[in-house]
């Protein structure tokens, strides 16, 4: 577990490049409030992260409970879900708009990171506080 890093992934070096390749500038773990997003548009106030599906206890095929130690994942896994949510919250308390891009969206062929980029450049411009963009069907 400890070889496995929590920054720039292969999903969201995906979502940086398409977002920069469509104009939009950002920063990477930048600091705001209690959280560091792995993007942050400040012209927007809006935070996005790119979340792994299996560590943030995603809904989708991506997402399987291991089969050894169940006690030990279940706990991480669900502190993991619960930590998320206070983080989003905590970001909306200070006005802040959040955007969570699960991997699952950025995984497949025909480049659905430049689809998912455009979603998201939709969603920067519009007035939602808060998206979620997830697996093919969404994206």
């Amino acid at each position: 577990m400890a070889a496995i890093g929590s920054k720039n992934t292969k999903p969201e070096l995906k979502l940086r490049h398409a977002l920069h390749k469509l104009g939009y500038r950002y920063r990477i773990h930048q600091r705001v409030c209690a959280a560091k997003p792995d993007l942050v548009l400040k012209r927007y106030d809006a935070a996005v992260f790119v979340h792994g599906c299996f560590w943030h206890k995603h809904g989708c095929d991506k997402f399987k409970w291991p089969k050894t130690r169940d006690e030990f994942w279940k706990n991480k896994l669900n502190a993991n879900k619960r930590r998320d949510g206070k983080t989003i919250e905590s970001l909306k308390a200070y006005g802040w708009r959040v955007a969570v891009v699960w991997e699952c969206a950025l995984t497949g062929k025909n480049s659905p990171e430049n689809v998912v980029a455009e979603k998201l450049g939709t969603w920067l411009k519009g007035s939602d506080l808060l998206t979620e963009i997830s697996g093919p069907t969404d994206a």
